[in-house]
């Protein structure tokens, strides 16, 4: 996981003006640091669904081993939890906007996908005339093989770019398990510790098409920060070197008409929190 290892080791858009339009003037997509955050850890992006208004309090999207509370456990669901984590925002050119802080995490697991939602304690409008930053959206699928995308973190104030090579249809690492991940083209995004919860953005529509979150550092099989994958037939294949990232689009899947999340909405794709008995 790409985690920073120091840590390791210890309804349609509200206004124009606050989610943007193209214009000839706008950075290619996927090639400057707009809605792109930083943790203490990890990478992270400020992020909207297409359904998404001015007043809506604003989202934050990470990895779910980025978590301030240490890695979640297989099969460890996070709804609704409080959290005052600060977050710094960034402006197009990298250099550092401000800060807005976490009033609860929304969702957040390490199981078939890798993600933390953090709801923040302001509104997209007040971001953006306070610190005159805008979202990244949310697309509504994951991307096609061949897919131009880029890795843009905030932590290293990086951005990789390259292609979708592939989604494999399971990714193990230690004990997690990941479904449907996104793998990298090689050369291009040779992603390194810090980049956890960077945003993969399409360089075609600028949205976010996934969230970066690990890759094979050592040529191990299936071991923490040596992810392997497996295919449908369930045959294991180890790529040293190899990068992958998670869906997000499955947030779609599961949320209601006021832009909630409702992990036993019909047709959800997330998990839910297991059972106590």
């Amino acid at each position: 996981m790409k985690l920073f290892r120091s840590v390791l080791a210890v309804t349609a858009v509200a206004t124009t003006t606050l989610f943007g339009t193209a214009s000839a003037q706008a950075a290619a997509p996927g090639t400057d640091f707009s809605g792109i955050a930083a943790l203490s850890n990890c990478s992270a992006s400020l992020v909207r669904y297409a359904e998404s208004v001015s007043t809506d309090k604003a989202l934050v999207l990470t990895n779910g081993h980025c978590y301030e509370g240490g890695f979640l456990q297989p099969g460890q669901v996070l709804v609704n939890k409080a959290s005052t984590r600060s977050i710094t925002l960034l402006k197009p050119d990298s250099s550092r906007a401000g800060t807005v802080r976490a009033d609860k995490i929304l969702f957040g697991t390490m199981t078939r996908t890798d993600m933390i939602v953090y709801e923040v304690n302001e509104t997209y409008a007040s971001i953006k005339s306070r610190l005159n930053v805008t979202p990244l959206t949310l697309a509504k699928q994951g991307p096609a093989d061949g897919a131009g995308m880029a890795v843009v973190s905030g932590y290293w104030k990086r951005i990789y770019t390259c292609s979708v090579q592939a989604t494999i249809p399971q990714l193990r690492e230690g004990d997690w398990t990941w479904q449907n991940s996104i793998k990298y083209q090689q050369p291009g995004c040779e992603t390194i510790g810090g980049t956890s919860g960077s945003p993969v953005v399409s360089t075609t529509t600028g949205e976010m098409i996934g969230i970066n979150n690990t890759g094979n550092e050592d040529g191990e099989r299936c071991t923490v920060n040596n992810p392997c994958e497996v295919d449908a037939d369930g045959n294991v294949t180890v790529d040293q070197g190899a990068a992958y990232g998670q869906q997000t689009w499955w947030l779609y899947t599961c949320l209601t008409a006021n832009r909630t999340i409702d992990l036993n909405k019909s047709g959800c794709e997330l998990p839910k929190p297991a059972r106590r008995h």
